[in-house]
């Protein structure tokens, strides 16, 4: 299974299907080579967490800046999250629409007009803000992404989207599937 995170650019919306248990597994952090930063500011971990929510549901605590992919029995991984700077905070619920690997990015009109500095489009790779990985939000501009930029982790610095490190993106990203369910507390 996999899952999206978005850079400073967009945030998408994460749905969550039912799960068996055999769809999750507490595996470690995953190496993705000498070239990709994979230093984690936060940790991920296995947490108790009771919910009405069913396995494989995305909670994204805002102001926390956690985001929890809910697990049977009671559990849910528990990952470090960047989150939107103020006055780019959302709240809803939504559904992963779409997975990339190694996504492109184009910055929307919105962004553009606030940073005309920005390339108007950037092929997948390393240097790209999105990440290893991105999960796309509905039909929203958001996404939960990688980034490029793990020491923004645990910060409000993006336009709205969810920023994750690579290693956690990827983590995510095979244990979700699109149509899994993404709860935004705000």
């Amino acid at each position: 299974m996999r899952a999206f995170a978005c850079l400073m650019v967009a945030a998408f919306t994460v749905c969550a299907t039912a799960a068996s248990a055999e769809d999750f597994d507490t595996r470690g952090i995953m190496d993705f080579g000498p070239n990709i930063a994979t230093a984690n500011p936060i940790p991920r971990q296995t947490v108790n967490f009771q919910s009405q929510y069913a396995p494989g549901t995305i909670i994204v605590n805002t102001a926390e800046r956690r985001l929890y992919l809910v697990l049977p029995n009671g559990q849910a991984l528990k990952y470090g999250i960047g989150v939107g700077r103020d006055g780019f905070r959302w709240g809803g619920t939504h559904r992963i629409t779409a997975k990339k690997e190694w996504p492109s990015w184009t910055p929307p009109a919105q962004m553009i007009a606030r940073r005309p500095d920005l390339p108007r489009h950037m092929k997948g790779g390393i240097d790209n803000p999105l990440g290893a990985r991105a999960m796309y939000l509905g039909s929203t501009l958001y996404r939960i992404h990688g980034s490029n930029e793990p020491e923004t982790i645990g910060q409000a610095v993006s336009s709205g989207c969810f920023r994750m490190t690579n290693d956690d993106v990827k983590d995510l990203y095979d244990r979700v599937k699109v149509g899994a369910t993404v709860i935004v507390k705000n």
